[in-house]
């Protein structure tokens, strides 16, 4: 007769064996806060609402699932017309956890915010691996640390002395890293040992990853700086604000490499080791010896194990299916969903803007006239009122738009949606106040309004309003038209660019990297695809050089020559570079209160843009931290592509009112090519 031991040995191991092998979500979130603040909470106001916010729990569930979303995404249900039932949400996934970790987590959460905070305007609420949030008001792109929750082990470290100084060390490095994260995750982790028996620590941190690197910073050090007053000395704690999170343990935690599936979470507070079981003795009253409990054991472990795999892998494969099929249908009705909320009535678009009235158009560029309305519940909007030769269908149209109208960055002027009604194609977006970038650097007057610090903020800004395109979008952005008149300027003199997106909008054929039309302005356009119709994101890289240099200099390059007899700013710069006299590219009206290693570095970043080779050009990316840290060696730059002389095709440098013009020119006889010429002016 086998023991009570044998039977409890054997039930373990069956439990063990049938552990369920996928990611745990914890039945109850680590950490909620419902409505403004936990001591706030407000309650939603009218059915379409909860509709939207419905809506918007479907969709961040349906992405998370998305490998291009790396982790994060955010997204706005509603549209313009009714701005008390828009909701902003996102989520954002631990670092080191994979995609199917990722869905796993959303999907829950998503589902149990709406238990724990019923009908509040706004929630966050924290699990192990992810992290979910929505208000009424927008929090994209803003460093937000009014909520705070501390989750601490009460065990003390037994050598504090030692102990928080390498804590304290490592979270610094924390903060430094993660802020400067160039995989865009915004996330790091580190150890560090403490103590002479080589004991070790280990911490993360991460922030949502549409903060500026400063924020971020910021952010993750003011979290930190809680540490002594919540949890000092403590074995390990987390401490979670809405923008980051930090934790430290003396396991690890977290998984090395990304793509490596996610262990089972562990508590915080470690239980101690359970104690061994007592082998019965080889003899006794009712006992049975060690070799005959191994000899059931092991063979009954193996047949369960065969067992339970097998099973594991047919409903693993049945699940699959049905999750395929559950994603795809949620996603098509969310897609459907998405155009309804961003589609305007052409009623309403024609009273905001005075049945698009003379005195209400503020530009004009090759896609069409832009004119500023004012919708029924008072918010101001930019109306652009496509011309009629898009060879788009209806369909098409309306999916780009929806993808487009998906990119939000705090370097982008935000699209609010569209409106169709016959021929009649309408975008309607954001209305930023300051007008354009054009408006005031080209102006005798207004350009001093443009200090050194604030010309620096509006390059940093572009930037990485670029790199948001090339990189971290869901989409892969060519901008194509990058100039000082698609820069927008919003009451805070942040830039914000324009027309993004706009070659998919208008239908215009991007396939493999080459096109039938070239969409752009002279002066900006890279050589590459003003000869030849090529693009890639190097083409806005050059572009993003030449506006660098009209941002320094306070002249437009395709008039500079006309004054300082160069061929344009670029070749001006390289030739000033070259002499050792680059600051006499600065503009006269900043006067002396500038920073002398900015101004210098800017114009070495901006050569490095505009060379005529399109691989030794950097990647926004690479732009980016060349802008933020001075311990990135810059390369030396080589001569830039010169359109009135050097190895490259020549093209006129000006056409005759080309910024005046609104209609599609053609290239003179050196390229078959059409050329937009557009000009967009104050919104």
């Amino acid at each position: 007769m086998i023991s009570r031991n044998i039977l409890i040995i054997i039930c373990c191991l069956l439990c063990l064996l049938n552990f369920d092998k996928r990611v745990v979500i914890a039945q109850d979130p680590p950490a909620f806060s419902c409505g403004n603040s936990p001591y706030n909470p407000n309650t939603t106001t009218g059915r379409n609402y909860q509709t939207n916010l419905n809506f918007l729990l479907s969709t961040l569930s349906s992405n998370a699932a998305l490998a291009s979303t790396n982790g994060f995404y955010n997204f706005t249900a509603g549209n313009g017309n009714d701005p008390s039932s828009t909701v902003y949400g996102l989520f954002l996934c631990r670092g080191d956890v994979n995609t199917d970790v990722c869905a796993q987590c959303v999907e829950t959460v998503s589902k149990r915010v709406v238990e724990y905070c019923g009908h509040q305007k706004s929630a966050i609420i924290w699990y192990i691996y992810c992290m979910l949030r929505y208000s009424n008001e927008s929090m994209f792109s803003k460093a937000d640390s009014n909520i705070k929750y501390y989750i601490w082990i009460t065990q003390n470290v037994s050598d504090p002395g030692s102990f928080n100084p390498a804590l304290g060390g490592m979270m610094d490095s924390i903060a430094s890293q993660a802020a400067n994260d160039r995989s865009g995750k915004k996330f790091a982790v580190n150890e560090s040992v403490y103590s002479a028996f080589q004991r070790k620590i280990y911490a993360y941190g991460e922030c949502t990853p549409d903060l500026l690197s400063d924020d971020c910073e910021n952010c993750l050090r003011n979290a930190i700086s809680y540490l002594p007053s919540c949890c000092n000395n403590s074995l390990g704690a987390i401490i979670l604000v809405p923008s980051c999170k930090i934790r430290y343990d003396l396991y690890k935690f977290y998984n090395t490499v990304t793509s490596a599936p996610a262990p089972a979470p562990t508590p915080i507070l470690l239980p101690p080791p359970p104690t061994p079981l007592t082998p019965a003795s080889n003899t006794g009253d009712g006992g049975i010896s060690k070799q005959t409990i191994v000899a059931i054991v092991i063979p009954v472990a193996a047949v369960v194990a065969i067992v339970l795999f097998a099973l594991a892998f047919c409903i693993a494969r049945r699940s699959r299916k049905r999750y395929d099929v559950i994603v795809e249908t949620t996603v098509r009705e969310s897609e459907i969903s998405m155009v309804e909320s961003l589609q305007y009535n052409f009623n309403a678009i024609q009273a905001a803007t005075n049945n698009f009235a003379l005195g209400n158009k503020i530009g004009e560029g090759g896609f069409g006239p832009v004119y500023q309305g004012t919708l029924p519940n008072g918010q101001v909007v930019a109306v652009k009122r496509l011309s009629r030769s898009s060879a788009q269908g209806i369909e098409e149209f309306k999916n780009e738009i929806v993808l487009v109208a998906r990119l939000q960055h705090r370097n982008l002027v935000r699209l609010l949606g569209f409106c169709l009604e016959g021929e009649e194609k309408l975008l309607i977006y954001e209305f930023v106040q300051n007008k354009s970038l054009d408006n005031f650097l080209f102006d005798p007057e207004k350009r001093k309004l443009l200090d050194w610090s604030r010309r620096y903020k509006i390059i940093g800004g572009i930037a990485r309003g670029l790199l948001y395109l090339h990189e971290d979008s869901r989409l892969k952005i060519v901008h194509r038209d990058l100039k000082a008149g698609n820069v927008l300027l919003d009451q805070n003199m942040n830039p914000k660019i324009a027309d993004f997106g706009m070659a998919r909008i208008f239908g215009i054929d991007q396939s493999e990297g080459n096109t039938s039309r070239i969409a752009g302005t002279f002066g900006y356009m890279a050589p590459e695809y003003a000869l030849h119709g090529l693009f890639s994101v190097k083409s806005d890289v050059f572009s993003f050089g030449v506006l660098l240099f009209e941002i320094i200099s306070g002249k437009k390059n395709s008039n500079f020559y006309q004054t300082n007899g160069a061929d344009d700013l670029p070749s001006y710069a390289w030739r000033q570079w070259r002499a050792g006299t680059p600051l006499s590219l600065l503009d006269p009206s900043i006067g002396d209160s500038y920073a002398r290693n900015e101004v210098i570095r800017s114009i070495h970043i901006g050569l490095l843009c505009v060379q005529d080779d399109v691989e030794e050009r950097p990647t926004m990316a690479s732009v980016v931290l060349m802008l933020n840290s001075y311990s990135v060696t810059l390369p030396t730059p080589n001569r830039p592509a010169f359109f009135g002389g050097g190895r490259t095709q020549s093209l006129p440098n000006e056409l005759p009112e080309s910024d005046k013009s609104t209609s599609t020119k053609s290239v003179p006889e050196k390229s078959l090519n059409e050329v937009s010429i557009t000009k967009l002016y104050p919104r």
